[in-house]
């Protein structure tokens, strides 16, 4: 709660300024909610992207790659309809975070710009009839996705050892309401076998690398589906909803024919 953040007891040098105009703001306030208090905590400091113009177009075309993958698979195709649906809204946040680390897309954040106290008190009676302001990725979540994609830049993975891994991840037979659960787990088994196979001779010295890689390949699905969309897509999309255009995208794509 904002109230127990050590920022605001910390800074008691407080601007004159800012003193007066959020006595004003006060009184039209509620509650202390977290979206409506600006933190200055480091770790909670919202960010956005640095050159979101670049990041945006990159983020894009990973995004098309990742579902192009999927369409190219002859075995997702031949999953029902509703498990290619389910599948897709569980498993395209990791599949396109590993697209990230395997195009080698990176990026730089910085302090998203504290909104001005003086507009808020002049469109006070204006505000109360629009949306409320979307949250803000965190530094603190941005960090943990960069941590995510170094550790998988350490491995260094070849292109075969991302096929097959990406495989193991899109083909998740733990996804509730699947109906073909267990030909979705003998997909995923497949592709864990290969993928050690792969692994064998490219790094026979290294006994562990199969059980370490799939373990980092898990810590991707610890990043909110949320952040991803905030972080990369919002500024091109707005409020739209990041699945039902995946899924536009995935149909269109497997609507394509070759031209004669």
């Amino acid at each position: 709660a904002c109230e127990r953040c050590r920022c605001h007891s910390e800074d008691t040098r407080t601007a004159i300024l800012y003193t007066l105009l959020s006595q004003n703001l006060s009184q039209s306030r509620v509650s202390c909610g977290p979206a409506q208090q600006r933190c200055l905590c480091h770790q909670r400091r919202t960010v956005c992207l640095r050159t979101p113009h670049i990041t945006c177009q990159a983020a894009s075309d990973v995004l098309v790659k990742t579902v192009s993958f999927m369409k190219n698979l002859p075995s997702f195709q031949l999953l029902p309809r509703d498990d290619q649906l389910l599948l897709l809204d569980s498993c395209w946040a990791p599949l396109f975070l590993l697209g990230l680390v395997q195009e080698m897309v990176t990026f730089e954040v910085m302090e998203t710009p504290a909104p001005s106290m003086l507009k808020k008190i002049l469109l006070d009676g204006q505000s109360k009839q629009q949306e409320p302001e979307r949250m803000q990725p965190t530094l603190a979540a941005v960090q943990r996705l960069q941590c995510c994609l170094n550790t998988f830049w350490s491995l260094d993975l070849s292109p075969k050892e991302y096929a097959y891994l990406k495989g193991t991840i899109l083909f998740n037979p733990d996804v509730p309401g699947l109906r073909a659960s267990l030909y979705i787990e003998s997909l995923q088994r497949e592709a864990q076998r290969v993928l050690q196979e792969v692994l064998r001779p490219l790094h026979p010295e290294d006994q562990g690398r199969f059980a370490r890689t799939l373990l980092i390949a898990s810590t991707l699905k610890s990043i909110p589906p949320a952040l991803i969309t905030d972080l990369f897509f919002r500024p091109v999309i707005g409020n739209a909803d990041i699945v039902e255009l995946i899924v536009e995208m995935f149909y269109e794509i497997a609507s394509r024919r070759p031209a004669p």
